[in-house]
């Protein structure tokens, strides 16, 4: 019994990735998450305390800001916009207290800023505060959203248990179909901690996946029980702090690929968690890792030096670039506990990043030889730009030795052609 239940997931899974490819050439120059999403979800510092006003202002801001010009686009209502009901044709339905003027409204708003609105569902009959869940509703579901006019799915695995015995990939799978047949553009993430290893099989349902339990307003501290590795089969629901998430994609930032995109979680820069250069190190990795860039703070209230790193067009140039090539860890340049070096490829030259994780202010030397992406490339004559410093740092010849490099900071250089 269980090896024809195991077939028929894989030939549902199949003929899934057959739809995919079938409907791709429809959705216009550049398909569904060919590059990762950018945007602000309420979730990190609203959790579900937000309304109709809130997500406005929030809106306006993403545009008054520059954040909207700089490709940060999709307004995220998470877990809280919904009823604790749905309607009487079993359609989940928005929150009438919070959002008095409906969904097409909140919708129609959004979208005439030039922006797009993304929602929350989850994969089980409830989600993690007990609102409806999508659990055998989906097609249902991804009509509403649809017929709403929305843009992008976050899609959760709390209250998975009531499924029983069905996989989140299963059920993920089950509302990829239903999106599709929509006909609606529809972007879908899957917020499912990382458990069963998605980097292994998420390109075949959604365009990006967490990869790991949610991120903690912390740098380098922990909540107690946060496993270290990508492979931990405890994910750590919550809790884990930038420099873990960090460390955990050494083990899979080569899965990376236009199309399925590991999710770092969100962004907490400009929530008051950190320093300058712990959130210039957050904004630095995630964008060469290749995760979507989703802001987390209130960005209503943003002191202007975390809105600075969240604009830096080079840093986000990196992050979208069209080769969707992540960087690598490079262990053989790396001290642990004091020194990382990671390096990657872009579609015009490279990209170093340098980080000191230690307790005190270094040196970091760097040999081109010893770079993995550049080993080949002899003679070893680059033009390097310091782009945090947004400095020229000239033509740099067999090694480069980054002086004084602060406690928490990362180092980000581009390379080029010399």
């Amino acid at each position: 019994m269980q090896i024809l239940r195991s077939l028929s997931i894989m030939l549902f899974t199949q003929v899934l990735v057959a739809v995919i490819v079938a409907v791709s050439p429809c959705l216009g120059k550049e398909s569904l998450g060919a590059k990762p999403q950018m945007g602000w979800n309420t979730w990190n510092t609203l959790k579900t305390n937000f309304n109709q006003s809130i997500i406005e202002k929030s809106a306006q801001a993403l545009v008054s800001d520059g954040l909207a010009k700089a490709g940060y686009n999709y307004v995220v209502l998470d877990e809280g916009w919904q009823a604790m009901t749905r309607d009487s044709n079993g359609r989940q339905q928005f929150n009438a207290t919070k959002f008095p003027d409906g969904a097409i409204s909140i919708s129609k708003f959004i979208h005439n800023l030039g922006l797009k609105i993304g929602l929350y569902s989850d994969a089980g009959i409830y989600d993690c505060g007990f609102y409806p869940g999508s659990y055998g509703n989906e097609e249902l579901d991804a009509q509403t959203y649809a017929d709403w006019g929305i843009d992008y799915l976050k899609y959760d695995n709390c209250g998975g248990f009531h499924a029983g015995t069905i996989s989140p990939r299963e059920r993920f799978a089950t509302m990829k179909s239903a999106l599709l047949s929509t006909g609606a553009e529809i972007l879908f993430s899957l917020c499912q901690w990382g458990q069963e290893f998605p980097w292994f099989w998420a390109d075949q349902i959604s365009e990006s996946y967490r990869m790991s339990g949610d991120i903690h307003a912390s740098f380098e501290t922990d909540n107690s029980g946060v496993c270290k590795t990508a492979y931990c089969l405890n994910t750590g629901y919550a809790g884990v702090s930038v420099l873990t998430m960090i460390n955990k994609m050494r083990e899979i930032s080569g899965f990376q690929s236009p199309g399925s995109w590991a999710d770092m979680d969100m962004l907490e820069i400009g929530t008051g968690s950190m320093n300058e250069f712990q959130e210039q190190t957050h904004q630095s990795f995630w964008a060469a890792l290749k995760s979507p860039l989703i802001i987390g703070a209130d960005i209503t209230k943003m002191n202007q030096t975390s809105l600075d790193i969240l604009l830096n067009e080079e840093i986000i140039a990196i992050n979208q670039d069209d080769l969707g090539t992540a960087i690598s860890y490079v262990p053989e340049l790396s001290v642990e506990g004091n020194t990382q070096i990671w390096a990657g490829p872009l579609t015009k030259g490279y990209v170093i990043l340098a980080l000191n994780y230690g307790n005190v202010t270094t040196d970091i030397l760097i040999p081109w030889s010893k770079v993995p992406v550049l080993k080949t490339k002899s003679p070893f004559i680059y033009w390097v730009r310091d782009v945090w410093a947004g400095k020229e740092l000239g033509v740099v010849t067999d090694s480069i030795t980054l002086k004084n490099v602060s406690v928490a900071q990362t180092k980000v250089l581009r390379l080029s052609s010399a």
